[in-house]
């Protein structure tokens, strides 16, 4: 599971981010400032950074933070002229993403960040998943999923042998906010278990489900 480490001083935005995020099977520590930076970075195999933070332009603090540990680093900005989107380049940014922005295109920005570190194909048996694209397919043939069957999916390759609770999946993949119920869980593994026969979920009775890891 990677470990995003994202710096918004948007109390709103940032934890709507984090949120989406985690729902999304990543780990995600969000701070507000640059003063702590330094302590996460380590720990972090992509960063998201907006660029005009509360205590200054965090783009002065970018070069001296990828000097620790070479990341990935997508900025966010209001700021949307070409010079501008250079200077965060040019600092050592990865990929510049513009405020107001859709959560689905920002996490296909990360999946294209993370691909050299591995996560451009998931195979289990005769099953292949493309992160970046969300294209799914079985013994070489496209399989068509929902998106949160894809993403339940995504978390259960990420975490295989790792049991999961049926509230926990609830929270990862939907949210509370979107009150479903546990039956939601049970229908979504029962698709996926059709639509992709390989895929061994284990039942575990009043708890919830694990993916036998191969």
């Amino acid at each position: 599971m990677s470990h995003v480490l994202l710096i918004e001083d948007d109390k709103l935005l940032g934890e709507g981010l984090r949120q989406f995020l985690e729902t999304q099977g990543f780990n995600c520590t969000w701070l507000m400032e640059s003063a702590k930076v330094e302590k996460h970075w380590y720990h972090a195999d992509l960063v998201i950074l907006d660029r005009q933070l509360a205590d200054g332009d965090s783009l002065a603090h970018l070069p001296t933070w990828l000097a620790l540990k070479a990341l990935p680093v997508i900025v966010l900005t209001a700021k949307i002229e070409v010079e501008q989107r250079v200077e965060g380049l040019m600092a050592g940014a990865k990929d510049y993403v513009v405020k107001p922005f859709a959560h689905q295109e920002l996490l296909a920005r990360i999946y294209a960040q993370l691909r050299p570190l591995g996560e451009s194909q998931l195979l289990y048996g005769s099953i292949k998943v493309e992160p970046g694209s969300r294209a799914v397919y079985w013994q070489n043939e496209a399989v068509t999923l929902k998106p949160k069957e894809f993403d339940l999916l995504l978390l259960l390759l990420q975490n295989q042998g790792r049991v999961f609770h049926r509230e926990g999946l609830l929270n990862k993949i939907w949210g509370y906010q979107a009150f479903p119920t546990t039956r939601t869980v049970d229908n979504h593994v029962l698709r996926l278990r059709q639509k992709l026969p390989d895929l061994a979920i284990e039942t575990h009775r009043g708890v919830g489900y694990r993916l036998i890891a191969q």
